[in-house]
């Protein structure tokens, strides 16, 4: 169990119950705990397998290459039509969870097996632009973040986009992302000078060296 994600859980006013059982589902399926993107997720062998998470009148598991899974029972659903690799289970109580306590442990197993054998989803692109796997899989957990992204203008895309794809280590790739994500989720282009002082937004005019006289 991760600390941050207890701390996560007890700052959560709404679906607390929810989302902790289907945490103690995902722990006894021997996952390992962290939080991403601001939401407990859940791996194995450092692989996304699954994340959890509230939205106005649900919560959700969502599972990151759910497009790959089986679902025998039907119950997986496509969050967007541009959703192409994550599917979530939808909830509106935490009695939910309990009714379907051993067809989530199933389908959970089943994404480790996907997981263990390699296998990929093949994003298609609707842009001109060819983002990396790193970037496309928080647009499949984060659905805010990809708003965000697609906020900005052309250029500004553009200019993230190079520079996550100019890592060569998927490593390395997803730091960058991770690291600029915040930025991006204020608007923020990588270029932007973000000192508070310029008056030539978003170009920087130098302003902020004042502070370092």
């Amino acid at each position: 169990m991760n600390p941050k994600v207890d701390e996560f859980l007890e700052k959560t006013e709404r679906w607390q119950e929810g989302l902790t059982k289907l945490r103690a589902i995902l722990l006894d399926c021997q996952l390992d705990e962290t939080l991403k993107w601001r939401q407990p997720a859940y791996t194995y062998n450092k692989s996304n397998i699954a994340i959890i998470g509230g939205f106005k009148d649900f919560f959700v598991l969502s599972f990151f290459k759910g497009v790959l899974l089986g679902d025998p029972e039907k119950i997986l659903v496509q969050q967007g039509e541009n959703t192409q690799s994550a599917r979530v289970l939808q909830f509106k109580n935490a009695s939910e969870v309990d009714a379907l306590k051993e067809t989530i442990k199933a389908y959970v197993f089943e994404a480790i097996e996907v997981e263990k054998a390699g296998l990929k989803v093949e994003f298609k692109s609707s842009t001109d632009l060819v983002y990396p796997e790193e970037l496309l899989e928080v647009f499949e957990a984060n659905p805010a973040f990809k708003t965000a992204f697609f906020a900005l203008t052309p250029g500004r895309q553009k200019a993230y986009n190079l520079f996550f794809t100019g890592a060569k280590q998927a490593k390395t790739r997803a730091a960058r992302v991770g690291k600029y994500q915040q930025r991006i989720m204020d608007g923020i282009g990588i270029n932007d000078c973000t000192c508070g002082l310029t008056k030539r937004k978003p170009n920087c005019d130098g302003s902020h060296k004042q502070l370092e006289r």
